[in-house]
């Protein structure tokens, strides 16, 4: 069945978050957003715990992040393609299936003792990924009304911020509680277990229906038509800048979630496995929170006002994080997620906003700036690996700047409209 949105509010007035017909499909769709948000928190404190029993460099460990966001940057486009041809569930039961097939090649990976051999099944999960987020993204924004699509967005990402969190610390547990060649094989035991929910997570997607959303054109779109092309410039402008924005958010996202553990660690100020504790039971449960609460802010406040605001949270919390403080820069790394939580579902929907039939086609073009995440750990690798874990976080600090002056234009846009 094909359901067409139109831009509506309640007979009462009120706005819901979620339109009535879409409830089930929005409570489905949302706990995608926590299993896949376990799966790449695993990835953070693996980083580190290879760096410790393979001896193997900064710039080597990001080699993990950098294989699984190539795949989303190489997959995003199809992706898209398979998702506007055979439709969202079809997207999504692919994405899964992928995705168990890259966790079960952990097993055979890991037993050929070397650290480079985990790089295909990292790729094929980063396949599974790509799918997933392509088909849910742009989904969730759609299931009620467009002024409220990136709150709802935003509370269905804070899903993700909770799977994070529990995926860094089952990661830890796993991880650093264990020594040498016991250690190196655990790494096939979580990937085992997401492995088998995600078959059985795609078993249930085959017998429940997912609605088709299909955006109405807006009844004056071919009267603007008419008038000229400067509304669809400015959209033109506004997408490809969120692009950008995306591109450089991800770099300081995950830069900052692959090294975490060592700017908590290289100084001696935490062990591995308290480091562990501040970045999930610290950082990502802040990001949850965060997402909740800005979610829940954003259909009360003017989204771009929200934007702007943690926009300069984030800079302002990356300076003192550089600034040798001890305690209180540590500290700062860490309230810096709450600042973030709500950047990459705000940017996704204000780009995508007014694009009408063209929102799937954006979305998969969207997907591909998560390229930043194999940029960022690699840059942020390299200049540790020659300077200090401090200095490095320049590479965050100067990407957080370039989502800060999207967040400016944002504001402005809204504030001429």
């Amino acid at each position: 069945m094909e359901i067409t949105t139109e831009n509506k509010a309640n007979k009462g007035g009120a706005t819901r978050l979620v339109a009535k017909e879409y409830v089930i499909p929005f409570i489905l769709i949302t706990s995608l957003f926590f299993l896949w948000g376990g799966s790449r928190a695993i990835l953070d404190v693996l980083n580190k715990h290879y760096q410790l029993i393979l001896h193997v460099s900064k710039t080597q460990s990001s080699l993990i992040q950098m294989m699984v966001y190539m795949a989303y940057f190489l997959g995003a486009l199809p992706a898209g393609l398979l998702i506007r041809r055979l439709g969202t569930r079809v997207g999504v039961i692919t994405g899964l299936l992928l995705f168990a097939v890259g966790s079960f090649l952990f097993m055979p990976a890991v037993n050929l003792g070397s650290f480079y051999y985990i790089l295909t099944p990292l790729f094929v999960l980063g396949l599974g990924l790509v799918l997933l987020e392509t088909a849910a993204n742009p989904y969730v924004t759609l299931l009620g009304d467009p002024k409220t699509s990136a709150s709802r967005l935003n509370i269905a990402q804070s899903f993700n911020g909770l799977g994070c969190m529990m995926g860094a610390l089952m990661g830890g547990q796993f991880f650093f509680g264990n020594s040498g060649a016991e250690a190196s094989a655990s790494i096939a035991v979580p990937y085992t277990v997401i492995a088998v929910i995600m078959l059985v997570v795609a078993v249930c997607f085959t017998f429940i229906h997912l609605p088709e959303v299909i955006i109405a054109p807006p009844r004056r779109a071919k009267a603007a038509d008419t008038a000229g092309g400067t509304a669809r410039k400015a959209l033109g402008v506004a997408f490809f800048f969120g692009f950008a924005a995306l591109i450089a958010y991800e770099i300081s996202e995950i830069s900052i979630n692959t090294f975490f553990i060592n700017f908590m660690t290289d100084d001696g100020f935490m062990t591995p496995m308290q480091a562990t504790w501040a970045l999930s039971m610290g950082g990502l449960l802040l990001f949850m929170v965060g997402r909740v609460v800005g979610g829940i802010l954003m259909s009360r406040v003017a989204t771009e006002k929200i934007f702007l605001a943690c926009a300069i949270g984030t800079v302002a919390m990356l300076l003192l994080a550089m600034s040798g403080l001890g305690l209180f820069s540590k500290m700062a790394l860490i309230v810096l997620y709450v600042f973030e939580s709500i950047m990459f579902p705000t940017i996704f929907a204000l780009s995508i906003q007014g694009l009408g039939a063209n929102t799937e086609k954006a979305s998969s073009i969207l997907m591909m700036s998560v390229v930043g995440g194999a940029i960022g750990p690699l840059a942020l690798g390299y200049v540790a690996d020659h300077y200090t874990m401090t200095q490095a976080l320049v590479v965050p600090l100067s990407t957080f700047v370039i989502v800060l002056a999207y967040a400016i234009y944002s504001y402005a846009r809204r504030s001429r409209a």
